[in-house]
């Protein structure tokens, strides 16, 4: 026995699985606007002031940072000027006069080995220009995990370096 749906108006009519579903007419809602909870006063904050490194000893690792980035720079003319050709200033392909595919072999590698060298050279001095900008900025020497000064002996062996020995260690 099938109900007949009588429409009244207002009132809205839906399909829902083939059969016929009456809607109540849905009355307009007024919006009412969200309210923010007040910010709580509090006290304000003061700034962490982290004792670093004297000026002495920031000089010395600038110096250090400095010699390391004046021989790196050094390195990579050097590595530079075996990669290219004398005559040509052109970076060296393979030479066609070799009738030996070793030869020819052991030169495509050799150029390889000398691209990596100067690749790793290059990630390097990024490193040192890196160090001489938070040297600029007042927080080298300050591990980037834990926050803690590094010890001197760390940034003696490694100037660079930007954790101290226990989270570099936990990470590996």
């Amino acid at each position: 026995m099938a109900k007949k749906i009588v429409k009244k108006p207002g009132a809205k009519v839906k399909k829902v699985a083939g059969k016929k579903v009456k809607k109540a007419a849905s009355t307009p809602v007024k919006k009412v606007p969200a309210r923010r909870p007040k910010a709580k006063a509090s006290a304000p904050v003061k700034p962490v002031i982290r004792k670093g490194f004297n000026k002495e000893d920031l000089a010395h690792f600038r110096k250090l940072i400095e010699e390391k980035r004046k021989e790196i720079l050094e390195e990579l003319d050097s590595l530079k000027s075996t990669m290219m050709d004398v005559t040509t200033g052109q970076y060296e392909t393979e030479n066609s006069s070799y009738s030996l595919h070793m030869e020819q072999g052991t030169d495509a590698m050799e150029r390889e080995k000398t691209f990596l060298f100067a690749s790793r050279e290059g990630k390097f001095l990024g490193y040192l220009n890196d160090a001489l900008k938070r040297i600029e900025r007042g927080d080298y020497g300050f591990c980037t995990d834990c926050g803690t000064l590094i010890d001197k002996e760390r940034l003696e062996a490694v100037p660079h370096a930007q954790q101290c020995v226990k989270c570099k260690m936990s990470k590996k």
